[in-house]
């Protein structure tokens, strides 16, 4: 019998789990690691939509991390099973075929890009805020925002004025955060020039913002979340719950 083409065998890993061990006969570890990834691909769906927009944000994002990881080890062994079954090792070919391991990198950039577009936006009062701030400095508040935060927000808005640069000298700091309960504010700052040194030697200036007058006072709460099928997992999702102009 001849043995398996190792640049085969590794192209045929790269497309599923266990693929490539079944092409050099393998079929034990083959369906076992097919079978690992359906549940795999199962498990990091439920991780996703159960927690990627939660305080638990890391473990769907480390969970696809791990997915591809094993992808790539699995691939490897076949491809590696495949080069120890050749009697003897044939030269290196001008591609060789285990640079094919390469493109595992584009899911790894997809995933370590693309799960920020959608993950972590309610899993602290930073990222609600600043999810906030965006729609609010663009005027477009969307109906996902509580009908009195929007109230206020316009009221804050006209406060400021009606020119394009109006949201450019508004600060967020977030006061407090205790128990579940956040307070934050925005205010309308100026920058003032101030002397400053460098390695405390040699003089210099620096520019630093000056509160002038709070525009907004914000309530944020954190609601518990349960996994599907999977109760409680101390996991919270953070609300914007109330805001008052404060001009």
């Amino acid at each position: 019998m001849t043995a398996p083409d190792p640049g085969r065998v590794l192209r045929s890993a790269l497309l599923a789990w266990g693929l490539g061990h079944l092409a050099i006969g393998r079929r034990r570890t083959g369906l076992v690691l097919l079978a690992a990834e359906i549940l795999s691909v199962l498990l990091l769906f439920w991780l996703t939509i159960g927690l990627a927009d939660t305080s638990a944000y890391l473990v769907p994002f480390v969970a696809g991390v791990a997915f591809i990881v094993i992808w790539t080890w699995q691939a490897v062994d076949a491809y590696r099973s495949a080069q120890a079954l050749q009697a003897a090792r044939p030269p290196t070919p001008r591609r060789s075929p285990a640079a094919g391991i390469g493109w595992l990198s584009v899911p790894l950039l997809l995933w370590g890009t693309g799960f920020w577009l959608i993950g972590a936006h309610t899993a602290t009062p930073a990222s609600v805020l600043d999810r906030f701030v965006t729609e609010w400095s663009a005027d477009d508040l969307g109906p996902d925002w509580p009908s009195d935060v929007r109230a206020e927000a316009s009221v804050a808005a006209a406060s400021l004025g009606n020119g394009p640069d109006r949201f450019n000298g508004v600060r967020i700091q977030i006061l407090s955060e205790v128990d579940g309960r956040a307070i934050a504010v925005a205010e309308a700052t100026h920058y003032e020039r101030r002397a400053s040194r460098f390695l405390w030697i040699f003089p210099g200036s620096e520019l630093v913002p000056v509160a002038d007058e709070r525009v907004l006072t914000f309530e944020l709460e954190a609601a518990p979340v349960e996994l599907t099928g999977g109760g409680d997992v101390g996991a919270v999702q953070w609300e914007l719950v109330a805001a008052t102009a404060d001009s």
